[in-house]
């Protein structure tokens, strides 16, 4: 196995030890959480250009990537709902989406065609990611960063929830838009009987 999916893979683990993070009550626990957040972001963009300049790209790789983004984000945000940070109406919309897109990769795969992920997927995910981490960043503002420094910081961290919450919007008009877009382009492909 190389570097780049090494790399992928690894997101997997991370997400059971943010979302782990999220319940534990001792200070710097939401802070650990943040950073390993952003240490996960940090390898979805490495193993892309790992993968890239070693010449490393594969179906797993594009495959992989995807599904391990879905599952470090589908893990958060279930999490997220338990906390009472988002409802569970807009994560089952994100949800429905990604399998149905997921399916339509692998009947595609099935076919000998990849699916590589589209702008407006990435545009979703990036808008997911800085959702999930503006909900992070409030906590550990509120849990952690007020503990440290002795100081109320309520106002700081209501505007990381507000950010969370306008990004998560945001992020379920473009999740589900970028799945009507996978359906008008992919569609014939994925249902034809051939």
């Amino acid at each position: 196995m190389n570097l780049a999916n090494l790399l992928t893979l690894s997101r997997i683990p991370l997400m059971f030890i943010i979302v782990g993070l999220l319940y534990m009550n001792w200070t710097g626990a939401a802070t650990l959480a943040f950073l390993l957040f952003v240490v996960a972001g940090v390898t979805d963009w490495l193993d892309g250009l790992v993968a890239r300049r070693q010449g490393l790209v594969s179906t797993f790789g594009i495959l992989m990537d995807a599904l391990t983004d879905k599952v470090l984000m589908l893990g958060l945000m279930i999490a997220l709902v338990d906390l009472d940070k988002i409802s569970i109406f807009l994560v089952l919309l994100i949800l429905g989406r990604e399998f149905m897109v997921t399916g339509m990769r692998l009947v595609a795969a099935t076919k000998g065609v990849v699916l590589s992920a589209e702008r407006s997927g990435k545009q979703k995910t990036l808008t997911q990611i800085l959702s999930i981490g503006a909900f992070l960043f409030a906590d550990m503002v509120r849990t952690d960063v007020e503990a440290w420094l002795g100081v109320e910081l309520t106002d700081l961290a209501q505007w990381g929830d507000w950010v969370g919450m306008g990004l998560f919007l945001l992020a379920t008009v473009f999740t589900l838009t970028s799945g009507y877009n996978y359906f008008r382009k992919y569609g014939k492909l994925v249902f034809s009987e051939e």
